[in-house]
Order: structure tokens, then sequence, then C-alpha cells
């Protein structure tokens, strides 16, 4: 686009362009504090049943002896139930007696072992039990407000502005974060905390879409990837905070705090200017970009903006005439069809592998906060890899490899004994570390597998089934209540699936993409040509092939790399992140 040969007069990524991005990337620090905040608030400590001799400030722990004459075996576990107790009238006679009693009462109160938590939602609402279910809620309801937020706030974003979108998310976000620290009960928590999972899209991915609307083709998988780790960053953070706070109000309102210190970038971020150009608005546009050149001590010549103006002009005749693309256009054509499906399951898997063994770290034995401060440290030579790999390996081969790879180190934890906790630890820490490579490459090769006039609807549809795998992730790791390697069985078996079934997948590395829906049917189905060799895999080289406006946008969005959800999540950025103007597909 005119745009980006704009740009090259601004220096590419100069310092204006770096400031700015810089500035957008802390956001996804906060972020990552919400979507991680659900380990430590809805922790659930090791506990058992209140005996009803017992006091509220009951110690844990029981003398061993009394075990077998206080609980019965539960079947399920193997160990003595933290549901029931012995219905025994609990006296010296009974203790000195020795046999336990025949009946049994199901728990009306229970003792926590607060060594590793002092307080969580769990504890105070007693979570546990026949209402375990309500924690696995919490961070359900938590994902589809994440999901709700992608649709609604990227909506408002290309309506309104990115610039207003990104600051009343980020009210939004600080009001009912506090909301959520003094709810004082599980309902208003519950809603305040879904409401904040909507808001993590309404700053993070607006954010992201202001930071790559500004970065060129060259740049953007580089600046992709770095905003993803600064989400890691604010993954590792998290575990601080838990570390010095121990009462989860506190923790709630101290993890939203730091998001008032965004409200001052008003006066620092400017509104998108590939968005003001899509929206009529060229005047305000040019000004921006005048300003970004005067920082970079660079001119811009008037040819170039005049280029620009009868650009925009023309692209607002083309929209006036495209047809809108429809989801069901995708399902009309066998090989499309099948390819998208296999799309759709790789989005669900790397979704729910991704947030459940984020969320899994608590029961993995050892000590928590350093299962999850390792759990978010994996992403960054994660990420690494994907910078070096992505365009020399080809996106299957990362995408099938990283997937197996991923499945294989989460099915061997089944054979560790339970007494090598470090080894499951470490061999699940590898599974994460994988499965965070394979998330970033499908967005990637998602949209080079997808033609050009159906890729947006297409990457819609395929982040909402990744979202529906952020939504089921905490109720499989339920599962490890009552066996703890359940959840990393289960996410590894379908990820070593969804491994070998992508082999099915066409490789897009190097070829030239398909840009209608009979280029989208055939492409796997022959033999398709290199275009050229372009070290970005073919990205680089499609907008020489015609001058067709829709394919100069596609190599722009091609571009980015992003994550989850956390990509959050990240998650919903790649079709969202260059549409430039258009009404897009929201996910």
């Amino acid at each position: 686009m005119a745009y980006d040969d704009i740009l090259q007069y601004l220096g590419g990524f100069g310092r204006y362009q770096r400031r700015i991005y810089v500035l957008l990337c802390l956001p996804a620090i906060s972020c990552a504090f919400h979507k991680l905040a659900g380990v430590f608030l809805l922790a659930a400590p090791d506990y058992r049943c209140r005996l009803p001799y017992e006091l509220e400030n009951a110690s844990y722990t029981l003398p061993n002896e009394r075990l077998p004459l206080a609980y019965p075996i539960d079947t399920l576990t193997d160990k003595y139930s933290t549901c029931n107790y012995l219905d025994a009238n609990f006296t010296d006679d009974y203790w000195a007696g020795g046999t336990p009693a025949a009946g049994v009462r199901p728990c009306d109160h229970w003792v926590y072992d607060r060594s590793k938590f002092e307080s969580s939602t769990v504890t105070e609402w007693d979570m546990v039990c026949d209402r375990s279910w309500l924690r696995a809620s919490a961070d359900s309801l938590f994902m589809v407000g994440v999901m709700l937020g992608s649709i609604g706030f990227g909506y408002l974003s290309d309506k309104y502005g990115r610039k207003p979108i990104f600051f009343a998310s980020l009210v939004l976000q600080v009001i009912f974060g506090v909301l959520a620290g003094v709810a004082p009960e599980f309902f208003t928590y519950t809603l305040a905390r879904m409401v904040v999972g909507a808001t993590t899209s309404g700053v993070f991915l607006v954010a992201y879409v202001i930071a790559m609307e500004m970065v060129g083709p060259t740049d953007r998988l580089y600046a992709g990837v770095v905003c993803m780790m600064f989400f890691s960053v604010g993954y590792m953070l998290t575990a601080g905070f838990a570390y010095f706070i121990h009462d989860w109000r506190m923790l709630q309102i101290a993890l939203t705090v730091p998001g008032i210190l965004f409200l001052c970038y008003w006066w620092f971020i400017p509104e998108s200017a590939r968005w003001l150009l899509s929206n009529g608005r060229p005047t305000e546009a040019i000004a921006l970009i005048k300003k970004a050149a005067r920082c970079n001590k660079l001119t811009v010549p008037q040819e170039a903006l005049d280029k620009l103006l009868e650009e925009d002009k023309v692209q607002q005749q083309d929209d006036t005439n495209e047809p809108k693309p429809s989801l069901l256009d995708i399902f009309k054509h066998p090989n499309l069809r099948r390819k998208a499906l296999l799309i759709f399951f790789d989005w669900f898997v790397n979704s729910l592998t991704y947030y459940g063994l984020s969320w899994n770290t608590n029961n993995l034995g050892g000590n928590p906060l350093l299962n999850f401060v390792i759990s978010g440290a994996v992403e960054i030579p994660a990420y690494s890899f994907l910078l070096l790999t992505l365009n020399r390996w080809g996106r299957r081969t990362i995408l099938c490899g990283c997937m197996i790879f991923a499945g294989m180190m989460l099915l061997t934890t089944m054979i560790v004994p339970s007494s090598q906790q470090w080894l499951i630890v470490v061999l699940a820490m590898l599974g994460k570390m994988a499965i965070t490579s394979s998330y970033g490459t499908v967005y990637v090769f998602s949209a080079e597998q997808f033609p050009t006039v159906i890729r947006n609807v297409a990457l819609g549809a395929s982040s909402t089934s990744a979202r529906v795998g952020g939504i089921l992730a905490p109720y499989f790791n339920l599962l490890g209540d009552y066996w703890q390697p359940l959840p990393l069985l289960i996410f590894g078996a379908l990820a070593f699936v969804g491994g070998v079934l992508s082999l099915l997948l066409p490789e897009t590395h190097n070829q030239k993409l398909p840009e209608t829906i009979a280029d989208g049917e055939n492409f796997g189905k022959q033999k398709t040509v290199p275009d050229g060799g372009s070290g970005a895999g073919g990205v680089a080289n499609i907008v020489a092939v015609g001058g067709d406006r829709d394919v100069e946008r596609t190599a722009e969005e091609l571009q980015v790399l992003s994550k989850p959800e956390s990509m959050a999540e990240g998650e919903d950025t790649a079709g969202d992140a260059l549409k430039e103007g258009e009404s897009r597909q929201k996910y």
C-alpha cells in the first residue's frame, strides 16, 4: 500500500515508531496480570473436613493415628476423603478404641493448608468438593469475556477509532478489576472478572493493532514476536506479586492498579494513521505522518503524500463495490473444507493446551510459584525459536513438529513415578514451550492457507475455535483433583493427534498464496510453484503479483506473528491486526 511506501520516508522503524511501539507493548504486561491471576486467585490448597469438635481456627495437621478414625477412604483417589467424615462421636473413648465408625457424613466446613496459599477465593467461599466446579467456571467465564471482548471492542475500534476504545477499555479494566477485589460473593467476583477478561482484548488487542499498523512489512514479524515477549514478562511478574501479597483481594487490586499508569498515554499515543486514512480523515493522517517525520528528522516528499490521498480515494470506491465473503464459502468446496476443519482443530488444541498448562501449575507438585515462573520463562525461547526457524524450515514443519513434541512430553508424564515430581515439571514445561511455538505458528500458517477473499472471516472462525478451547481448559484441569496426570494426558493426546493431522495440510513456505476461492480449493491438491524463493515464505514477493490491493494487504497481514490469547489470547490479533480500515470479521 502507499502507506508502506510512506514508511520508508519515515526511516522504516525509526525513533518515533520505536518510542510509540515500546509504549504500546507495556500494556501487554498488565493484561498478562489479569489473564494469569486466576492461578493464584482461585488457588485450591490441600484441605480436609473440619470435624464437629474442631473450632474455626483448627490446624490443618491431624495426627496420623486419628486419620483412619476420622475419614473414610475415597475409592476414586484411594486416599482419605476430603469431602466426607465418619459419623462418630469424637470423644476420648472413641479415639482410644481404635475402631472406625461405620457411617459417613458429608462435610459442612473445611480446614485448609495455608502454608502455600494463605488466602484465595476457594478458601473464602469453600469452592471444594461438590462446589469445585465453581472455580473452573470462574476461569471459563473469564475466557468467555475474552471472546466477547475481541468481538465487541474490535468492532468498536474499527468504527470509532483505536485510541478512544483503547482508553475506554483501560478505564473499565481498572474499575472492574478493583470491583473483583472487593466483591462480597462469588457471583459479583465472577461477573467483574468476566468484564476484565473482555477488557484485556480491548487493551491488548487494540494496542497491538496500533503498534502493528505503524510498522512496515519487513519489521512486522519481529515486532509482533517482541510484543508477545512483553506478555511473557507480565506472565512471570504475576508470580512476583503473588510471592509478596498473600491475600487474594489485595493481590487482585495490586495487579489492577498498574493499569492506571497507562491512562497518561492519552497525551503520547496517536490515533492509527491507517485507520484515519481508511475512514475518510486523510488530513489528520498526514498531520501524524509529518509529526513522525519531524521526530525522525526526515522529510516526506509531497508527491508521496499526494499518492497516499489518491490511493485512499480508490480504496473507498473498491470497498463500496467489494462483495462480502461468507464463512459458508469455505464449506462449499471439499479441499477447502478439509483444510479449514484441520485448522480449526489446531487452533482449538493449541489454545486448550496453552491455557490448560498455564493454569495447571499448582497441580504439578513442588513449588507452585517456581512452576509458574518457569511456565512463563519458557515462552521467551519459544518465540526466539520462531524468529530463527519460521522462515527457514517452513510453517508445516514447525507446527507439526512442535505439536507432536509437546504431545510426547505430556504423554510421557504418565510413566513418571509420583515421587519424581521434578521430572513431571520438566516434561510439562517442555510441552509448554513447544505448544507456545506452535500457537505462534498457527496464526501465520492459517493466514497463508486461506485465500485472500475469505482470509479474515476464516481467521475469525479459527479464533473462535481457539476461544472454545480456552473456555474448556479449566474443566479439564479440574480432572486433576481425581487423578493428577489426567489433564496432562488429555492435552498431550490432543496435541499429538493435532500435530499428526497437520501433516495433511499443504506447506505454504515460499509458495504463491491463494487469492480466489478457486485458488484455495486447488491449493494443496496439486504441486504449487515457489514464487521466487522469498525468505519470508512468499510474503515479501506477493505484492509483486498483479496490482491487486487485497493481495498487497495480505502481504502485510501475513507478516504479523502473534500468540495466545496469550496471545491474548494476543490471541485474536493475527486476523485483526491489519485490515486497514475495513469492517473486519472480529473474533
